[in-house]
């Protein structure tokens, strides 16, 4: 007889990030994602994740009873009631970025309310790891709170970025202190687009001090704040090296959980 026919599995991963939560469909025998989907975060997280692995299900065309195992990750994983086992999004970060990137030596995640930074080995394995969870200076909130402020949609900021020309100096690395800075450079007659770019370098300088030490290529851009453009590049000028944005950004951890529980 010949070789029995591999079972197809399919597994899902579920990020409960503080600002969306992202779903994905994993095939392990073929090795392709099957289905994805992002929708904003709320109070009842379990209701929400429950609402969009549904959406992606009926998107890709899969039954529920098909989903050998579902592993929830971030902020809100231990909400997700419909998971059979939560990882840390550390882990699940680093195997999904893995999957579109096998060198990948360090990831920098750029969320809503935390940054991470995460250096990996030979073998993709996280050697060590830096976290921002404390202050919103570093992350999407810091954003957030200044297009507030200047009137702009955040979809909005990337194209205003791209026409800075003086980028305004925000030495502040607290968010409430900045905001009080930000104001003082609104009275001086400063141009929004200059402000925007400023806040998007403080940002960026708050990661390379968080990495500590020069970082190590290949470096991948990750998070909700990969996809603003213009951050990628302040990046790239803070860390002195070139900072690649991961395909679907907001999807890896949500991808790397999928991927784990096919494995494990």
């Amino acid at each position: 007889m010949g070789e029995a026919r591999r079972k197809k599995m399919i597994c899902a991963g579920i990020d409960a990030g503080s600002r969306a939560i992202k779903a994905a469909l994993f095939e392990s025998e073929s090795g392709d994602v099957i289905g994805s989907g992002v929708a904003d975060q709320g109070v009842k997280q379990d209701d929400l994740a429950e609402k969009l692995f549904g959406k992606v299900l009926r998107e890709a065309n899969v039954k529920r009873r098909q989903v050998s195992r579902i592993v929830a990750t971030g902020y809100g994983r231990n909400a997700i009631k419909i998971a059979d086992t939560t990882i840390t999004e550390i882990s699940c970060q680093a195997r999904g970025v893995l999957y579109g990137m096998p060198d990948v030596r360090t990831v920098i995640d750029i969320g809503g309310q935390d940054s991470k930074l995460m250096r990996l080995n030979e073998n993709g394995a996280v050697r060590d790891f830096a976290m921002n969870d404390r202050c919103a200076a570093g992350t999407g909130r810091f954003l957030e709170v200044v297009a507030l402020r200047l009137d702009v949609p955040l979809t909005d900021v990337g194209r205003i970025v791209k026409r800075a020309t003086n980028p305004a100096s925000i030495s502040s690395t607290c968010v409430v202190f900045a905001e009080t800075e930000i104001v003082g450079l609104l009275a001086s007659g400063a141009k929004r687009e200059n402000i925007l770019a400023g806040v998007q370098a403080a940002i960026a300088s708050r990661i390379a001090t968080m990495a500590g030490r020069k970082v190590e290529s290949p470096v991948v851009f990750t998070g909700g704040v990969a996809l603003i453009p213009g951050m990628a590049k302040a990046l790239e000028t803070a860390l002195d090296c070139k900072v690649f944005i991961a395909r679907n950004p907001q999807l890896t951890c949500a991808l790397g959980a999928a991927i784990l529980a096919s494995e494990r």
